[in-house]
């Protein structure tokens, strides 16, 4: 007779830990490294002539916001992907008023309206914002998809046959207002203050609607309106136009001029970071002896990899890539073994901003794009972006945890997800 074996819970702390072990090792050896590149990067802003703060005080309030982003994360990834689809709705329109009203209340830096001050933190609502946009629309194509290959999104260019077309009001009712005009919503409102955050939640959307089999017609034209949008936001200058015209401006000098007679204080941080990963070589300089953190204006944040290639070298800088990229592929396999659409499309979507995230920051640095201003997630110093970077890999977690368990539970209006 063969043997049945039944697998018994954890118990005590490993209860708290369950789900896809190797995404536990990621985010722990990501979380142990942010602690590293932080404060060698802080050094900068501690010795500036505007702040009497110490390294040690700029480590501690870094140590606080991480310690309390991964409890977050432990507890998100305890919860069940049911509480994220009843939640997801007021989530998101919660998030949305929130970011509006960072152009009303918020803090403003650069010329753009980002944050709204909350004593010693600093709270980015666009951050919420991108993680509850993918928990809207997974909820909305895992509602649709018995019919969603069958449904048009993306309205005719012929705008006055909106109201008075049958077929047209037809689009907007089955298409437009629950899976686009959401996106939309999101990437609009982000857009003014964070041009490269609008664009990222963009494309992951964009994916995830791609994977949730909504017809290749209809997401190409949505290609092609995104496109007439940027060329008018450029044209008009709205939003962060004329910033986003000369980064590009100084991204395309930086690759058609000569550089070589430039005086070093007219260097911009695109060429100090490509000086540190030279300098970095293969092996790194050492942790704690970066020459150019001192000359970039945001080492911390910004162009946190640069000199993580200065201190650790070109080795541990493709292993750090390599993680980014494993946790995307974690990822995959979650979603492979999910057995309904809303969590895997959720699992989907938050993992693709996250390594999207890493790789824009990445290719900032080695001047492949012009200048972002993405972090690299879990480890550039910032509260708002580690904290919804740890909430997005706990629901990953979580929903990791119940493929283990089985007790992932549609609901009436979701069908299985599609293999």
């Amino acid at each position: 007779m063969a043997r049945t074996t039944t697998q018994t819970p954890p118990t005590g702390l490993r209860r708290w830990f369950t789900g896809d072990r190797v995404l536990w090792v990621i985010v722990a050896v990501l979380a142990v490294l942010s602690v590293l590149v932080v404060y060698s990067s802080i050094a900068k802003m501690a010795y500036d002539a505007h702040t009497i703060r110490t390294t040690s005080q700029f480590l501690r309030q870094h140590l606080i916001i991480l310690f309390f982003s991964l409890v977050i994360m432990v507890i998100v990834q305890r919860m069940n992907s049911r509480i994220y689809h009843r939640a997801a709705r007021w989530v998101y329109y919660a998030s949305l008023l929130l970011t509006v009203s960072v152009y009303f209340i918020g803090a403003t830096t650069n010329g753009a309206a980002r944050w709204i001050p909350l004593g010693p933190f600093n709270f980015q609502p666009s951050e919420a914002l991108k993680v509850a946009t993918v928990m809207f629309l997974a909820m909305q194509l895992a509602a649709r998809q018995t019919k969603i290959d069958k449904i048009r999104i993306v309205p005719s260019w012929r705008f006055w046959t909106w109201r008075t077309s049958r077929y047209q009001r037809r689009i907007w009712r089955e298409g437009t207002y629950p899976i686009l005009l959401p996106v939309v919503a999101a990437c609009a409102v982000i857009l003014p203050a964070h041009t490269s955050s609008a664009a990222l939640l963009f494309l992951a959307t964009w994916v995830m609607m791609l994977v949730g089999r909504v017809s290749g017609r209809e997401l190409m034209k949505l290609i092609g309106w995104a496109f007439v949008g940027f060329v008018l936001l450029m044209a008009l200058n709205l939003g962060r136009g004329e910033t986003a015209e000369g980064r590009l401006s100084t991204w395309v000098k930086l690759w058609v001029l000569p550089q070589d007679t430039k005086p070093i204080e007219d260097l911009t941080d695109t060429e100090r970071s490509m000086i540190a990963i030279h300098n970095g070589g293969i092996l790194g300089v050492g942790a704690g002896q970066s020459a150019m953190r001192v000359e970039m204006i945001h080492p911390e944040s910004d162009y946190a990899f640069a000199f993580f290639v200065e201190e650790y070298g070109a080795l541990m800088a493709i292993a750090l890539m390599m993680l980014y990229l494993w946790i995307f592929f974690r990822a995959i396999e979650i979603f492979r073994r999910c057995g309904t659409a809303f969590p895997g499309l959720l699992v989907l979507g938050l993992a693709l901003m996250i390594t999207c995230q890493a790789l824009l920051h990445v290719m900032v640095t080695v001047n492949l794009i012009p200048e972002t201003g993405q972090t690299l997630p879990l480890i550039s110093r910032g509260g708002s972006s580690t904290l919804f970077t740890a909430i997005a890999l706990g629901m990953i977690l979580s929903v990791s945890r119940q493929n283990e368990e089985h007790s992932h539970d549609a609901p009436r209006s979701e069908s299985m997800l599609e293999k």
